[in-house]
Protein backbone atom coordinates (compact mmCIF):
# COMPACT_ATOMS: atom_id res chain seq x y z
CA UNK A 1 0.00 0.00 0.00
CA UNK A 2 1.65 2.94 -1.34
CA UNK A 3 1.23 6.63 0.39
CA UNK A 4 -1.20 7.70 -2.61
CA UNK A 5 -3.24 4.45 -1.68
CA UNK A 6 -3.48 5.15 2.03
CA UNK A 7 -4.34 8.84 1.13
CA UNK A 8 -7.50 7.82 -0.85
CA UNK A 9 -8.28 6.07 2.34
CA UNK A 10 -8.51 8.66 4.44
CA UNK A 11 -12.23 9.53 4.11
CA UNK A 12 -13.25 6.45 4.98
CA UNK A 13 -11.04 5.70 8.17
CA UNK A 14 -12.75 9.08 9.54
CA UNK A 15 -16.26 7.19 9.47
CA UNK A 16 -14.41 3.73 11.03
CA UNK A 17 -12.24 5.20 13.36
CA UNK A 18 -15.08 6.20 16.05
CA UNK A 19 -16.96 2.60 16.07
CA UNK A 20 -13.50 1.07 17.07
CA UNK A 21 -12.61 -0.18 20.43
CA UNK A 22 -9.43 1.34 21.02
CA UNK A 23 -10.07 4.97 19.41
CA UNK A 24 -10.00 7.24 23.03
CA UNK A 25 -12.06 9.93 21.62
CA UNK A 26 -15.45 8.48 20.87
CA UNK A 27 -17.01 11.43 23.25
CA UNK A 28 -15.11 13.86 20.32
CA UNK A 29 -16.34 14.87 16.53
CA UNK A 30 -13.57 14.03 14.14
CA UNK A 31 -12.65 17.03 12.03
CA UNK A 32 -9.83 15.75 9.20
CA UNK A 33 -7.68 11.95 9.58
CA UNK A 34 -3.95 12.51 7.28
CA UNK A 35 -1.25 10.19 7.16
CA UNK A 36 1.84 11.34 8.70
CA UNK A 37 3.88 8.25 8.25
CA UNK A 38 3.78 4.51 6.19
CA UNK A 39 5.91 1.59 5.79
CA UNK A 40 5.03 -1.22 3.50
CA UNK A 41 5.72 -4.13 5.17
CA UNK A 42 4.82 -6.79 1.99
CA UNK A 43 4.52 -5.58 -1.41
CA UNK A 44 1.79 -3.47 -2.36
CA UNK A 45 0.54 -6.29 -4.93
CA UNK A 46 0.85 -8.93 -2.39
CA UNK A 47 -2.13 -10.78 -1.14
CA UNK A 48 -2.50 -9.86 1.39
CA UNK A 49 -0.48 -6.61 1.21
CA UNK A 50 0.59 -5.12 4.30
CA UNK A 51 1.34 -1.98 5.82
CA UNK A 52 2.19 0.06 8.80
CA UNK A 53 0.24 3.78 8.95
CA UNK A 54 0.31 6.63 11.23
CA UNK A 55 -2.66 8.78 11.18
CA UNK A 56 -2.75 12.18 12.79
CA UNK A 57 -6.40 12.94 13.92
CA UNK A 58 -7.72 16.38 14.16
CA UNK A 59 -11.43 17.13 16.24
CA UNK A 60 -13.57 19.68 16.24
CA UNK A 61 -12.32 20.86 19.51
CA UNK A 62 -9.29 20.48 21.27
CA UNK A 63 -5.48 19.04 20.36
CA UNK A 64 -5.28 16.20 17.60
CA UNK A 65 -3.90 13.27 18.67
CA UNK A 66 -2.18 10.40 17.23
CA UNK A 67 -2.38 6.35 16.14
CA UNK A 68 -1.41 3.42 14.17
CA UNK A 69 -2.29 0.90 11.98
CA UNK A 70 -1.57 -2.13 10.52
CA UNK A 71 -3.47 -2.55 7.32
CA UNK A 72 -4.29 -5.34 5.45
CA UNK A 73 -5.38 -5.11 1.73
CA UNK A 74 -6.83 -7.78 -0.56
CA UNK A 75 -8.92 -8.26 -4.35
CA UNK A 76 -11.45 -9.04 -1.96
CA UNK A 77 -12.82 -10.08 1.41
CA UNK A 78 -15.71 -12.73 3.09
CA UNK A 79 -16.54 -14.41 5.96
CA UNK A 80 -14.03 -13.47 9.02
CA UNK A 81 -12.64 -10.40 7.36
CA UNK A 82 -15.80 -8.52 6.25
CA UNK A 83 -15.95 -6.72 9.83
CA UNK A 84 -12.87 -5.34 9.43
CA UNK A 85 -13.27 -3.54 6.31
CA UNK A 86 -11.97 -0.08 6.42
CA UNK A 87 -13.18 0.68 2.56
CA UNK A 88 -12.28 0.11 -1.04
CA UNK A 89 -9.17 1.52 -2.85
CA UNK A 90 -9.08 1.25 -6.75
CA UNK A 91 -9.30 -2.34 -7.14
CA UNK A 92 -8.24 -3.27 -3.04
CA UNK A 93 -10.21 -3.66 0.08
CA UNK A 94 -8.39 -1.59 2.61
CA UNK A 95 -9.23 -3.85 6.27
CA UNK A 96 -7.78 -3.85 9.99
CA UNK A 97 -5.06 -5.80 9.45
CA UNK A 98 -5.07 -7.76 13.01
CA UNK A 99 -8.62 -9.17 11.95
CA UNK A 100 -6.25 -11.40 8.95
CA UNK A 101 -4.73 -14.56 10.49
CA UNK A 102 -2.18 -14.43 7.72
CA UNK A 103 -1.32 -11.48 8.52
CA UNK A 104 -0.84 -11.86 12.20
CA UNK A 105 1.13 -15.59 11.51
CA UNK A 106 3.37 -12.95 9.04
CA UNK A 107 4.01 -10.74 11.97
CA UNK A 108 5.04 -13.28 14.53
CA UNK A 109 7.77 -14.91 11.88
CA UNK A 110 9.12 -12.05 11.27
CA UNK A 111 9.83 -11.17 15.28
CA UNK A 112 11.40 -14.68 15.51
CA UNK A 113 13.60 -14.14 12.32
CA UNK A 114 15.09 -10.96 13.28
CA UNK A 115 14.09 -9.22 10.42
CA UNK A 116 13.76 -5.47 9.28
CA UNK A 117 11.86 -3.67 6.12
CA UNK A 118 12.46 0.32 6.12
CA UNK A 119 11.84 1.51 9.07
CA UNK A 120 10.27 -1.22 11.25
CA UNK A 121 12.43 -3.83 12.99
CA UNK A 122 10.55 -6.91 14.50
CA UNK A 123 12.95 -7.49 17.07
CA UNK A 124 13.17 -11.35 19.30
CA UNK A 125 14.24 -10.48 23.01
CA UNK A 126 17.51 -11.94 23.29
CA UNK A 127 17.64 -15.99 24.30
CA UNK A 128 14.12 -16.02 23.95
CA UNK A 129 12.55 -18.72 21.62
CA UNK A 130 9.28 -17.28 20.45
CA UNK A 131 6.47 -20.51 19.12
CA UNK A 132 5.76 -20.83 16.08
CA UNK A 133 2.11 -21.33 15.77
CA UNK A 134 -0.60 -20.85 13.85
CA UNK A 135 -2.83 -17.43 12.63
CA UNK A 136 -3.62 -15.30 15.76
CA UNK A 137 -6.73 -15.02 17.24
CA UNK A 138 -7.78 -11.29 18.13
CA UNK A 139 -8.80 -10.71 21.59
CA UNK A 140 -12.17 -8.89 22.13
CA UNK A 141 -13.06 -6.24 24.39
CA UNK A 142 -13.14 -2.70 25.30
CA UNK A 143 -9.24 -1.79 25.37
CA UNK A 144 -7.12 0.97 24.31
CA UNK A 145 -4.64 -1.11 22.32
CA UNK A 146 -5.30 -4.23 20.37
CA UNK A 147 -4.25 -8.14 20.78
CA UNK A 148 -4.00 -11.26 19.02
CA UNK A 149 -3.37 -14.49 20.59
CA UNK A 150 -1.17 -17.38 19.26
CA UNK A 151 -2.37 -20.79 20.26
CA UNK A 152 -2.80 -19.95 23.75
CA UNK A 153 0.91 -19.57 23.82
CA UNK A 154 1.92 -15.61 22.93
CA UNK A 155 0.22 -12.67 22.84
CA UNK A 156 0.67 -9.75 20.71
CA UNK A 157 -0.16 -6.16 21.47
CA UNK A 158 -0.59 -3.18 18.99
CA UNK A 159 -0.18 0.07 20.91
CA UNK A 160 -2.67 2.00 18.92
CA UNK A 161 -1.64 5.41 20.38
CA UNK A 162 1.05 6.81 18.29
CA UNK A 163 3.84 8.22 21.11
CA UNK A 164 7.62 9.30 20.34
CA UNK A 165 10.19 6.96 22.88
CA UNK A 166 9.97 3.48 24.19
CA UNK A 167 6.49 2.73 25.56
CA UNK A 168 6.67 2.14 29.29
CA UNK A 169 5.18 -0.90 28.35
CA UNK A 170 7.76 -2.59 26.52
CA UNK A 171 10.28 -0.81 28.42
CA UNK A 172 9.47 -2.08 32.38
CA UNK A 173 9.21 -5.23 30.48
CA UNK A 174 12.69 -5.46 29.81
CA UNK A 175 13.98 -4.24 32.77
CA UNK A 176 11.79 -6.89 34.84
CA UNK A 177 12.95 -9.87 32.25
CA UNK A 178 16.56 -8.63 33.56
CA UNK A 179 15.63 -9.51 37.15
CA UNK A 180 14.35 -12.67 36.01
CA UNK A 181 10.99 -11.67 37.27
CA UNK A 182 7.92 -14.57 37.78
CA UNK A 183 5.49 -11.11 38.38
CA UNK A 184 5.01 -10.68 34.79
CA UNK A 185 4.25 -12.57 31.64
CA UNK A 186 8.05 -13.23 29.84
CA UNK A 187 8.78 -10.64 27.09
CA UNK A 188 9.70 -12.62 23.86
CA UNK A 189 10.12 -9.85 21.32
CA UNK A 190 8.75 -6.11 19.74
CA UNK A 191 8.32 -4.37 16.51
CA UNK A 192 9.48 -1.29 16.72
CA UNK A 193 9.39 1.82 13.97
CA UNK A 194 9.98 5.63 13.69
CA UNK A 195 7.57 8.97 13.98
CA UNK A 196 7.96 12.10 12.66
CA UNK A 197 7.84 13.99 16.18
CA UNK A 198 5.19 17.43 15.92
CA UNK A 199 7.44 19.83 15.63
CA UNK A 200 8.34 18.23 12.40
CA UNK A 201 12.00 17.28 13.04
CA UNK A 202 13.81 14.36 12.34
CA UNK A 203 12.22 10.79 12.84
CA UNK A 204 12.21 9.29 16.51
CA UNK A 205 12.16 6.15 18.02
CA UNK A 206 8.51 4.64 18.61
CA UNK A 207 7.38 1.13 19.88
CA UNK A 208 4.44 0.01 17.41
CA UNK A 209 4.45 -3.68 19.27
CA UNK A 210 5.24 -6.20 21.78
CA UNK A 211 5.19 -10.03 21.89
CA UNK A 212 4.67 -11.93 26.04
CA UNK A 213 4.13 -15.13 26.91
CA UNK A 214 0.06 -15.99 26.47
CA UNK A 215 -1.03 -16.50 30.81
CA UNK A 216 -3.24 -19.58 29.33
CA UNK A 217 -6.01 -20.60 32.25
CA UNK A 218 -5.79 -16.89 34.02
CA UNK A 219 -8.69 -14.96 35.37
CA UNK A 220 -8.50 -11.33 36.34
CA UNK A 221 -8.37 -9.72 39.15
CA UNK A 222 -11.38 -7.52 38.77
CA UNK A 223 -13.71 -10.45 37.33
CA UNK A 224 -12.58 -12.61 40.35
CA UNK A 225 -13.06 -9.48 43.00
CA UNK A 226 -16.65 -9.19 41.68
CA UNK A 227 -17.66 -12.68 41.90
CA UNK A 228 -16.75 -12.24 45.64
CA UNK A 229 -18.72 -9.06 45.92
CA UNK A 230 -21.78 -10.75 44.22
CA UNK A 231 -21.42 -14.09 46.67
CA UNK A 232 -21.31 -11.95 50.04
CA UNK A 233 -24.18 -9.76 49.25
CA UNK A 234 -25.92 -12.31 47.59
CA UNK A 235 -25.78 -14.27 51.55
CA UNK A 236 -28.18 -12.91 54.31
CA UNK A 237 -26.08 -12.40 57.54
CA UNK A 238 -22.61 -14.12 56.95
CA UNK A 239 -19.55 -11.91 57.41
CA UNK A 240 -16.43 -11.68 54.38
CA UNK A 241 -14.42 -14.22 55.88
CA UNK A 242 -17.41 -16.78 56.46
CA UNK A 243 -18.70 -16.67 52.48
CA UNK A 244 -17.07 -19.37 49.57
CA UNK A 245 -15.74 -16.91 47.55
CA UNK A 246 -13.50 -14.70 50.75
CA UNK A 247 -11.10 -12.80 48.47
CA UNK A 248 -8.94 -11.80 51.13
CA UNK A 249 -6.42 -14.52 50.88
CA UNK A 250 -6.22 -13.73 47.08
CA UNK A 251 -5.74 -9.88 48.11
CA UNK A 252 -3.01 -10.66 50.68
CA UNK A 253 -0.38 -12.44 47.38
CA UNK A 254 -1.68 -9.77 45.28
CA UNK A 255 -0.40 -7.57 47.34
CA UNK A 256 3.36 -9.50 47.89
CA UNK A 257 3.09 -9.63 44.09
CA UNK A 258 3.06 -5.90 43.63
CA UNK A 259 5.67 -5.68 46.34
CA UNK A 260 8.27 -7.83 44.37
CA UNK A 261 7.28 -5.61 41.61
CA UNK A 262 8.42 -2.79 43.29
CA UNK A 263 11.56 -4.21 44.74
CA UNK A 264 12.55 -5.95 41.48
CA UNK A 265 11.98 -2.42 39.47
CA UNK A 266 14.31 -0.64 42.07
CA UNK A 267 16.71 -2.55 41.32
CA UNK A 268 16.98 -2.95 37.77
CA UNK A 269 15.99 1.01 37.53
CA UNK A 270 17.28 2.62 40.77
CA UNK A 271 15.46 4.49 43.16
CA UNK A 272 16.29 8.01 44.73
CA UNK A 273 15.47 9.78 48.18
CA UNK A 274 13.29 13.54 47.02
CA UNK A 275 14.31 16.16 49.90
CA UNK A 276 11.94 18.66 50.15
CA UNK A 277 11.99 20.29 47.01
CA UNK A 278 11.32 17.56 45.37
CA UNK A 279 8.53 16.51 47.32
CA UNK A 280 7.02 19.92 47.71
CA UNK A 281 7.14 19.66 43.17
CA UNK A 282 4.40 16.35 44.49
CA UNK A 283 2.44 18.57 46.06
CA UNK A 284 2.12 20.90 43.79
CA UNK A 285 1.54 18.59 40.76
CA UNK A 286 -1.44 17.26 42.74
CA UNK A 287 -3.06 20.33 43.55
CA UNK A 288 -2.71 21.63 39.98
CA UNK A 289 -4.85 18.10 39.10
CA UNK A 290 -7.16 19.44 42.15
CA UNK A 291 -7.82 22.82 40.07
CA UNK A 292 -7.98 21.72 37.04
CA UNK A 293 -10.74 19.12 38.50
CA UNK A 294 -12.67 21.37 40.68
CA UNK A 295 -12.90 24.10 37.58
CA UNK A 296 -14.99 21.02 35.88
CA UNK A 297 -16.54 19.51 38.38
CA UNK A 298 -18.58 21.12 41.18
CA UNK A 299 -18.91 18.31 43.58
CA UNK A 300 -14.88 18.65 43.75
CA UNK A 301 -14.69 22.76 43.89
CA UNK A 302 -17.38 22.25 47.30
CA UNK A 303 -14.60 20.58 48.78
CA UNK A 304 -11.52 21.86 47.40
CA UNK A 305 -9.81 23.33 50.79
CA UNK A 306 -10.45 20.07 52.39
CA UNK A 307 -8.96 17.86 50.05
CA UNK A 308 -6.35 20.17 49.46
CA UNK A 309 -5.93 19.89 53.46
CA UNK A 310 -5.07 16.37 52.74
CA UNK A 311 -3.02 16.91 49.42
CA UNK A 312 -0.74 19.05 51.72
CA UNK A 313 0.13 15.44 53.75
CA UNK A 314 2.25 14.65 50.80
CA UNK A 315 4.89 17.13 52.66
CA UNK A 316 4.84 14.76 55.76
CA UNK A 317 7.01 12.98 54.25
CA UNK A 318 9.79 16.27 53.87
CA UNK A 319 11.49 14.77 57.13
CA UNK A 320 13.11 11.30 55.90
CA UNK A 321 12.57 12.67 52.41
CA UNK A 322 10.04 10.84 49.55
CA UNK A 323 11.77 7.60 47.94
CA UNK A 324 10.81 7.39 44.41
CA UNK A 325 11.11 5.06 41.76
CA UNK A 326 9.36 3.83 38.47
CA UNK A 327 6.05 2.09 39.13
CA UNK A 328 3.00 0.75 37.18
CA UNK A 329 1.52 4.14 37.09
CA UNK A 330 -1.81 2.59 36.33
CA UNK A 331 -2.13 -0.31 38.33
CA UNK A 332 -5.62 -1.49 39.52
CA UNK A 333 -7.74 -4.92 39.75
CA UNK A 334 -7.99 -5.64 35.79
CA UNK A 335 -4.56 -4.90 35.60
CA UNK A 336 -3.51 -8.12 37.19
CA UNK A 337 -3.92 -11.34 36.44
CA UNK A 338 -4.50 -14.90 38.69
CA UNK A 339 -2.76 -17.54 37.07
CA UNK A 340 -2.28 -21.53 38.01
CA UNK A 341 1.31 -20.66 39.94
CA UNK A 342 0.18 -17.22 40.80
CA UNK A 343 -0.76 -13.40 40.17
CA UNK A 344 0.99 -11.80 37.41
CA UNK A 345 1.07 -7.55 37.10
CA UNK A 346 0.26 -6.54 33.20
CA UNK A 347 0.08 -3.45 31.53
CA UNK A 348 2.99 -1.19 32.12
CA UNK A 349 2.02 1.53 29.67
CA UNK A 350 0.90 4.21 32.54
CA UNK A 351 -2.12 6.26 32.01
CA UNK A 352 -2.10 6.26 27.81
CA UNK A 353 -3.40 10.16 28.02
CA UNK A 354 -1.23 11.48 30.09
CA UNK A 355 1.95 12.74 28.02
CA UNK A 356 5.39 10.15 27.89
CA UNK A 357 7.33 12.71 29.97
CA UNK A 358 4.57 12.47 32.82
CA UNK A 359 4.59 8.06 32.79
CA UNK A 360 7.59 7.89 32.83
CA UNK A 361 8.36 10.19 35.56
CA UNK A 362 9.80 8.13 38.84
CA UNK A 363 7.49 8.21 41.82
CA UNK A 364 6.89 6.54 45.18
CA UNK A 365 5.51 3.06 45.08
CA UNK A 366 2.35 4.67 47.24
CA UNK A 367 1.75 5.64 43.94
CA UNK A 368 0.52 2.09 42.89
CA UNK A 369 -0.55 1.03 46.36
CA UNK A 370 -2.85 3.86 46.78
CA UNK A 371 -4.62 3.00 43.38
CA UNK A 372 -5.08 -0.94 44.10
CA UNK A 373 -7.24 0.30 47.18
CA UNK A 374 -8.75 2.63 45.21
CA UNK A 375 -9.94 -0.52 42.99
CA UNK A 376 -10.81 -2.66 45.82
CA UNK A 377 -13.53 0.17 46.02
CA UNK A 378 -14.93 0.18 43.14
CA UNK A 379 -14.99 -4.02 43.52
CA UNK A 380 -17.11 -3.50 46.33
CA UNK A 381 -19.39 -0.80 45.19
CA UNK A 382 -19.57 -1.72 41.10
CA UNK A 383 -22.65 -3.88 41.69
CA UNK A 384 -24.18 -1.37 43.82
CA UNK A 385 -23.64 1.27 41.48
CA UNK A 386 -26.22 0.04 39.24
CA UNK A 387 -28.70 -0.37 41.44
CA UNK A 388 -31.81 0.60 39.74
CA UNK A 389 -31.98 4.37 38.23
CA UNK A 390 -32.88 7.20 40.76
CA UNK A 391 -32.53 4.35 44.14
CA UNK A 392 -29.75 3.79 46.37
CA UNK A 393 -28.87 0.46 47.13
CA UNK A 394 -30.30 -0.26 50.68
CA UNK A 395 -27.74 0.30 53.88
CA UNK A 396 -27.33 -2.68 55.11
CA UNK A 397 -25.58 -3.65 51.30
CA UNK A 398 -23.54 -0.77 51.57
CA UNK A 399 -22.09 -1.49 54.69
CA UNK A 400 -21.63 -5.88 53.62
CA UNK A 401 -19.86 -3.89 50.79
CA UNK A 402 -17.62 -1.27 52.91
CA UNK A 403 -17.24 -4.53 55.14
CA UNK A 404 -15.38 -6.56 51.94
CA UNK A 405 -13.46 -3.17 50.90
CA UNK A 406 -11.99 -3.06 54.48
CA UNK A 407 -11.02 -6.78 54.83
CA UNK A 408 -8.81 -6.83 50.81
CA UNK A 409 -7.85 -3.51 51.39
CA UNK A 410 -6.41 -4.48 54.52
CA UNK A 411 -5.07 -8.15 53.02
CA UNK A 412 -3.45 -6.45 50.07
CA UNK A 413 -1.18 -3.91 52.26
CA UNK A 414 -0.52 -6.94 54.95
CA UNK A 415 0.75 -9.08 52.00
CA UNK A 416 2.83 -6.27 50.72
CA UNK A 417 4.54 -5.18 53.76
CA UNK A 418 6.19 -8.81 53.57
CA UNK A 419 7.65 -8.30 50.64
CA UNK A 420 8.57 -4.63 50.37
CA UNK A 421 9.82 -4.58 54.32
CA UNK A 422 7.94 -2.08 55.44
CA UNK A 423 3.76 -1.19 55.56
CA UNK A 424 2.63 1.55 53.13
CA UNK A 425 0.12 2.53 56.56
CA UNK A 426 2.97 3.41 58.24
CA UNK A 427 3.18 6.41 56.48
CA UNK A 428 -0.34 7.77 56.64
CA UNK A 429 -0.40 10.88 55.37
CA UNK A 430 1.55 10.23 52.48
CA UNK A 431 -0.84 7.06 51.30
CA UNK A 432 -3.93 9.16 52.29
CA UNK A 433 -2.85 11.65 49.66
CA UNK A 434 -2.01 8.95 46.89
CA UNK A 435 -5.16 7.72 47.18
CA UNK A 436 -7.08 11.10 47.27
CA UNK A 437 -5.99 12.27 44.38
CA UNK A 438 -6.65 9.24 42.57
CA UNK A 439 -9.94 9.31 43.78
CA UNK A 440 -10.52 13.09 42.56
CA UNK A 441 -9.10 12.05 39.10
CA UNK A 442 -11.86 9.40 39.28
CA UNK A 443 -14.54 11.81 39.68
CA UNK A 444 -13.80 13.80 36.80
CA UNK A 445 -13.56 10.76 34.71
CA UNK A 446 -16.78 8.85 35.29
CA UNK A 447 -18.94 12.55 35.61
CA UNK A 448 -17.05 12.81 32.02
CA UNK A 449 -17.90 8.77 31.22
CA UNK A 450 -19.85 6.69 33.41
CA UNK A 451 -22.47 9.05 35.96
CA UNK A 452 -23.81 5.94 36.89
CA UNK A 453 -20.55 5.09 38.93
CA UNK A 454 -19.93 8.63 40.46
CA UNK A 455 -21.14 7.72 43.27
CA UNK A 456 -18.14 5.29 44.36
CA UNK A 457 -15.49 7.72 44.06
CA UNK A 458 -17.44 10.91 45.37
CA UNK A 459 -17.84 8.50 48.49
CA UNK A 460 -14.64 7.91 48.96
CA UNK A 461 -13.30 11.45 48.27
CA UNK A 462 -15.73 12.07 51.52
CA UNK A 463 -14.25 9.09 53.94
CA UNK A 464 -10.92 10.22 52.58
CA UNK A 465 -11.16 13.47 53.86
CA UNK A 466 -12.63 12.92 57.04
CA UNK A 467 -10.81 9.52 57.78
CA UNK A 468 -7.52 9.61 58.66
CA UNK A 469 -6.85 6.10 57.98
CA UNK A 470 -6.95 5.27 54.15
CA UNK A 471 -7.16 1.08 54.98
CA UNK A 472 -10.33 1.78 56.92
CA UNK A 473 -13.84 2.61 55.08
CA UNK A 474 -16.20 4.80 55.93
CA UNK A 475 -18.06 4.30 59.52
CA UNK A 476 -21.57 3.67 59.35
CA UNK A 477 -24.09 6.41 59.60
Amino acid sequence: MSAPTLDALLPALTDWLPGQRWFAAKDRTVAEVRLVGHQEVTPADAVPAVAHAVIAVSFTDGPEDRFQLLLGSRPDVSGDLEHAVIGRVGDRVVYDGLADGEISRLLLSMIVSDTAVGSLRFVPEPGTEAPIVGPGRPLLGEQSNSSVIYGERAIMKLFRRATPGLNPDLELHRALRRENSGEVAPLLGAIEGEIVPDDGGAPVPMTVAMLQVYAANSADGWSMALTSVRDLLAEGDLRPDEVGGDFAGEAHRLGKTIGMVHRELARALGSERLGADGVSAVADWMLERLDAAAGAVEAVAARRDDIARVLEGVRAADDGGLVVQRVHGDLHLGQTLRTPRGWLAIDFEGEPSRPLDDRVRPDSPLRDVAAMLRSFDYAAFHQLAEWETGAEAPAYLQRRAQEWADRNRSAFCDGYAEIAGADPREHLAVLRAYELDKAVYEVLYETRNRPNWLTIPLRSMARLVGDPDPARGAPDH
